[in-house]
């Protein structure tokens, strides 16, 4: 299910950045990332309220179900959470201006380099110890995404404009110019018309693709998501009162709003807002995009919970060559030698560094005989022969002791001494 997830969702994702216009309006990242925030929040309250009433008397009333929720979510700690929360706002907007300036695959991969800054956040936060492959594999990481992003020669040049043929009908126009059929004219398909705002609605009609600001905006976005995760991380592990995971999600998405509607909504696009309207530039994949988020954050929790890290960066690395294959077929992606051998060192990166460590197997601990008694008394007394109990016991046999025994009958030392001084006496 998450390997779905994380493919559909940045295809989708990408879709609804390029589509064509709705209304003559795109819709604004600000306004999804709150709306996001509000599914998630409507979402996690619901089965965070069904998880509790699972543990209390069906006669409970509703009042006290709510606020026994209410109380678990603002408890003394959770305060702490507006940081990790307000750093995912951020990561959600880089997500959507990286998308908006980079392919699906190449996005992907890029995205990989997550890795990289949550290894060194977590050694810094949770002081964990990171092994020499661990090391080995960041670095083919960071080759790897170097490589997905070198440019692949243009073969587009201006060759075609030396054509003998061009000194007689040499064109005079724009319209001339985009007849010639070469690449390197493109820019120039621009309207000789102009007024006020024109730059705006092209590049809302025709959206300009600009990879380094989405290279630049994925990396960031990979620092501030590891931040977030590590930072989330440590709170659980400080956490004094144990939570469940619903209401830690209440706890992420309730202090998500407040940064997307006072900073993303209100002061970044509050008079595009004002203008053309919240839901300007709306329609069925900008919906199906926030519901798919949504739901993506309660699939990676639920995946945290019950398996473990390296089912989640699995699910990461089989999704890239997914969402590869997804590019050339929907978005004429063209595949180049450097993206493929990137891609490749990437996910090698990716499952090595999520690889467990083998561990070396104890010495076998050797028994001896005199010992297995103690260890295994049950089949000490098996292997041991039974004891007998007879119905009556002997004369000969009695308790031994260091005393001696007593004499027999015919050896009695009192008929002895008798018959000695009975004859004495009578001899006198």
């Amino acid at each position: 299910m998450l390997i779905v997830q994380n493919s559909v969702i940045i295809l989708i994702l990408h879709h609804s950045r390029m589509m064509p216009l709705v209304g003559g309006h795109r819709y604004l990242p600000s306004t999804a990332v709150f709306l996001c925030e509000i599914l998630k929040l409507t979402i996690c309250t619901t089965l965070a309220l069904y998880d509790m009433s699972r543990t209390i008397s069906p006669s409970t009333p509703a009042t006290s179900l709510f606020s026994g929720l209410v109380a678990a979510v603002f408890t003394g700690d959770s305060w702490k959470l507006a940081i990790p929360a307000s750093l995912y706002v951020l990561q959600n907007t880089l997500q959507y201006l990286a998308i908006s300036n980079l392919d699906t695959a190449t996005f992907q991969v890029t995205y990989q380099f997550k890795i990289l800054p949550t290894a060194l956040f977590s050694i810094i936060l949770l002081r964990r110890r990171i092994t020499p492959r661990q090391w080995f594999a960041l670095l083919l990481l960071m080759v790897g995404v170097a490589v997905v992003q070198k440019p692949a020669a243009n073969t587009a040049s201006i060759q075609p404009l030396k054509d003998p043929h061009l000194g007689i009908h040499f064109p005079w126009s724009l319209a001339g110019f985009r007849g010639v059929g070469t690449p390197a004219l493109a820019p120039l398909s621009k309207r000789s018309a102009t007024y006020e705002g024109i730059q705006e609605d092209d590049a809302l009609e025709h959206p300009s693709v600009d990879a380094s600001m989405g290279v630049a905006a994925a990396l960031m976005g990979c620092v501030v998501s590891a931040l977030a995760s590590v930072y989330f991380e440590r709170i659980l592990k400080d956490a004094i009162n144990p939570v469940s995971l619903w209401v830690r999600n209440v706890q992420l998405s309730f202090y998500s709003i407040f940064p997307a509607l006072f900073i993303g909504v209100f002061y970044m696009d509050g008079e595009k807002i004002a203008r053309n309207g919240f839901f300007a530039g709306y329609n069925w994949a900008v919906w199906c995009t926030l519901l798919l988020q949504a739901l993506g954050g309660m699939i990676v929790s639920l995946c945290v919970k019950h398996a473990d890290n390296i089912s989640k960066s699995f699910a990461m690395s089989i999704s890239v060559p997914i969402s590869l294959c997804a590019s050339v077929v929907f978005f004429d992606f063209k595949v180049t030698t450097n993206f493929v051998l990137g891609t490749i060192i990437v996910t090698s990166a990716t499952v090595l560094y999520s690889r467990a460590e083998r561990r070396p197997r104890p010495a076998p601990i050797k028994i001896h005989d005199y010992e297995k008694t103690t260890i295994d008394p049950k089949s000490a007394r098996e292997r041991s022969a039974p004891m007998k109990h007879p119905i009556a016991p002997l004369k000969s046999e009695g308790k031994s002791s260091s005393r001696p025994s007593s004499p027999a009958r015919h050896h009695s030392r009192l008929g002895s001494a008798k018959g000695f001084f009975g004859s004495r006496d009578r001899g006198d």
